[in-house]
């Protein structure tokens, strides 16, 4: 299903106490700078990526690990508190931590979640989730229910009606007046809070045939928060790039990276017609230890490298997290604040800020 962008006529509306501002988070799951590099050396327009100035760098160690998993590093964005591998919305000493989208709720901020993976992964789990243990997905489901998130594509369908325990979660959000859909991300209902599950589990690759779902549900979830006119929290991941790492898959990583960059394309139309939002893009960690490095003709007979050609290549050290720095960029409404190198839970601390700006 194709979804339209908004008129070109919209009015740019303005940041005033009585129209807070709104944030969107995009999370490259895996994607680290030399990840990035590849729109740059592979793609065939000028990439997104290019858009911002305001720069800068974040340090991902977890508290029980020097090189974190997303569970972790999502949930130091998500509660500004850093924790132990695999906890997901949890303290380092496994208490519940109230997450920003919570927080926000309070506040009169509305929320939504896009993922290529099933709703109750790591990443947008740690959003609305208070689980020991990353791989909980039942639980994590249940919480799901509870969380009151305005607007979610992803996948997961199986967590929410194909259950070890029989409970039938699809038809409990159904009663808490959600518009449900598990075959295409069709039009919205305004009135309603709105979910589509278009996968038993994780989404296709673009390898495997993925089309523009990235780009549609953000567009389509920028389209229902807007017409709700309240300010909102939307958080955007892109998962496979992460998979690509793990794989040692260069045209996986090279895909996705891609796809991710046409989907801040998406955003970064939206805030030129809504200046009163935050943009906030990075990563939870890299994977892969992934360099550009020089490219070379291979000896079919002998398997060794011969001549260099005047092309790159993606390479690959492991096929784990690593812990090297991940860039930040933002643009927007207090995007300065993102300057400079600082620990991965200030992401949560400079989006409260930059909310409370006046």
């Amino acid at each position: 299903m194709a979804i339209c962008y908004m008129s070109c006529e919209e009015k740019p509306v303005q940041n005033t106490p009585e129209n807070p501002i709104n944030i969107i988070l995009m999370i490259g799951d895996g994607m680290g700078l030399a990840q990035i590099s590849t729109a740059f050396s592979f793609g065939e327009e000028t990439p997104n990526f290019e858009q911002f100035k305001d720069i800068g760098f974040i340090k991902t160690p977890s508290t029980s690990h020097t090189i974190t998993d997303s569970a972790a590093g999502a949930t130091a964005f998500s509660t500004g508190q850093k924790t132990y591998k695999r906890a997901i919305g949890m303290s380092k000493d496994s208490l519940p931590i109230p997450t920003i989208i919570e927080t926000l709720h309070k506040k009169g901020y509305q929320s939504g979640l896009v993922s290529l993976t099933p709703i109750t992964h790591a990443t947008p789990a740690a959003f609305y989730a208070h689980v020991k243990d990353r791989d909980l997905h039942e639980d994590i489901a249940l919480d799901l229910v509870k969380s009151n998130i305005d607007f979610f594509a992803a996948g997961g369908l199986k967590y929410l009606k194909h259950r070890t325990d029989q409970k039938d979660l699809y038809t409990a959000l159904i009663a808490k007046n959600y518009k449900l859909d598990s075959i295409e991300l069709s039009k919205y209902d305004i009135n309603k809070k709105n979910g589509y599950l278009l996968a038993h589990e994780g989404l296709p690759s673009k390898l495997e045939g993925r089309k523009a779902f990235f780009q549609e549900a953000t567009q389509l979830g920028l389209n229902y928060l807007t017409e709700k006119e309240k300010p909102f929290f939307l958080m955007l991941e892109g998962s496979y790039i992460d998979w690509g790492g793990h794989a040692m898959d260069a045209e996986l990583l090279k895909q996705e990276v891609l796809d991710f960059d046409k989907t801040l394309g998406v955003v970064l139309k939206y805030i030129k017609k809504h200046p009163n939002t935050l943009l906030v893009v990075t990563a939870d960690h890299e994977t892969g230890g992934v360099s550009i490095g020089k490219s070379y003709l291979i000896d079919e007979e002998t398997g060794e490298k011969s001549e260099e050609i005047d092309k790159v290549s993606i390479n690959f050290n492991n096929d784990q997290h690593s812990g090297t720095l991940i860039p930040v960029f933002a643009k927007g409404k207090g995007a300065a604040h993102f300057r400079g190198i600082y620990e991965n839970n200030e992401i949560y601390h400079k989006i409260l800020k930059a909310i409370h700006q006046k």
